[in-house]
């Protein structure tokens, strides 16, 4: 047998009686997400997890650009972008224009340029 002892913090973190509030249980069951829409909300943040695609959507906020104003921007490879750039469109985070020979990246809509700025702004929070 483990023998471990909570931390006070962890002891805050447990309630210290055993009743269920069925009011609060049936309010939040009538507004809850589904599951499919929740798997696909943890895709979106899976994606925006990762820097660099939080770079390129980022300048896309500033700007229509190509491949190759991203290649040069942000200093990396012309497949590398490419490979995010993918990956943001397979999840509807960016679109594109072509334009003669030219493909031109945008973000998809006014939502992607929202979840970007909000968590900009909850990371630079003060705590």
């Amino acid at each position: 047998m483990c023998n471990i002892e909570m931390t006070e913090i962890e002891k805050e973190d447990i309630c210290q009686c055993n009743i269920i509030h069925n009011d609060k249980i049936c309010q939040v069951c009538k507004g809850i997400s589904s599951d499919e829409a929740l798997t696909n909300t943890a895709e979106l943040f899976k994606v925006l997890s990762d820097p660099t695609r939080l770079k390129i959507i980022n300048a896309l906020i500033l700007s229509e650009m190509c491949v190759c104003d991203l290649t040069e921007l942000l200093q990396m490879t012309q497949p590398v972008i490419s490979y995010h750039l993918k990956t943001l469109r397979q999840l509807h985070l960016v679109k594109t224009r072509r334009n003669g020979k030219t493909v031109f990246y945008s973000l998809d809509d006014e939502h992607v340029h929202n979840v970007f700025y909000q968590g900009l702004m909850h990371a630079q929070e003060e705590k």
